[in-house]
């Protein structure tokens, strides 16, 4: 530290000079201490005002819930042609959506392994290619194929006609299963599943049909992590939407895409 003295004055006059300055450091520094106290009280408040801001437009987003359309009690989204896809998510539904919601103009996929679901393009007839593929995907990422980690599925489609209830001689068929006679479409399709957030609500399903709604989207594929524990991750990613819808979306276990 450097000290400056004025030969023309008295030690005295010096010391008088630095003594004043001295005085008036404390009083700054007083006066610092208490604005960075009154700085910390107010940065409190305003985190007490902020966490109360987003606890208030939390539970309006609760009060206002979105009219849900009929068919999202189902594996549901629509192509990215506009389309709506639908299909089973159990033996109970894959029952309702065959018997109840299949029509003469639909289109009708499956697969040959256990356990899958059945999927239905609505006046499927007149879709093109990318709504038949993206369908297919869907029937793949919501079979057992996801939960044994294939990273693709065998898929085919068939016209309304060939689905029938009634079994062969001596065959019994189980709820939630239907014979299918016929020539069958084969697909391969590759298991992505696309979770979106168009404004406040979350899609899912065919990779294809989630980007043709939303830029802002993540990419799963089958892996070990929990759907809890991976539905946070894609919350954080796309900086919103519902937990449980992002869960209910989710063909099981999995992993972002890197």
């Amino acid at each position: 530290m450097e000290v400056e003295i004025d030969l023309q004055k008295s030690v005295e006059n010096n010391a008088a000079v630095y003594y004043e300055l001295t005085k008036k450091a404390k009083k700054k520094l007083a006066g610092a201490r208490q604005a960075l106290i009154e700085s910390k009280k107010k940065l409190s408040e305003l985190q007490k005002h902020e966490e109360k801001f987003w606890e208030e437009a939390a539970a309006k987003q609760k009060k206002v819930e979105r009219k849900k359309e009929w068919y999202e009690k189902f594996h549901w989204f629509i192509s990215s042609e506009d389309f709506l896809c639908i299909g089973g998510k159990d033996a109970t539904s894959n029952e309702i959506i065959i018997k109840k919601h299949l029509e003469k103009d639909d289109l009708v996929f499956h697969t040959e392994a256990p356990g899958s679901p059945f999927f239905l393009i609505k006046n499927g007839i007149t879709c093109g290619e990318k709504t038949i593929l993206e369908t297919a995907q869907a029937v793949g990422i919501y079979s057992k194929s996801w939960k044994y980690g294939h990273t693709s599925s065998d898929v085919f489609w068939v016209k309304p006609e060939q689905v029938s209830k009634e079994a062969q001689s001596g065959e019994f068929i189980s709820k939630g299963s239907f014979m299918v006679y016929g020539k069958k479409n084969q697909l391969s399709v590759k298991m992505e599943c696309g979770i979106g957030l168009v404004e406040s609500q979350i899609l899912g399903g065919p990779l294809e049909a989630i980007k043709h709604k939303t830029k802002n989207f993540v990419v799963i594929v089958p892996g070990r992590e929990k759907k809890s524990s991976l539905a946070k991750k894609i919350h954080f990613k796309l900086k919103g939407g519902d937990l449980d819808e992002i869960i209910k979306f989710l063909p099981g276990e999995g992993e972002l895409k890197k």
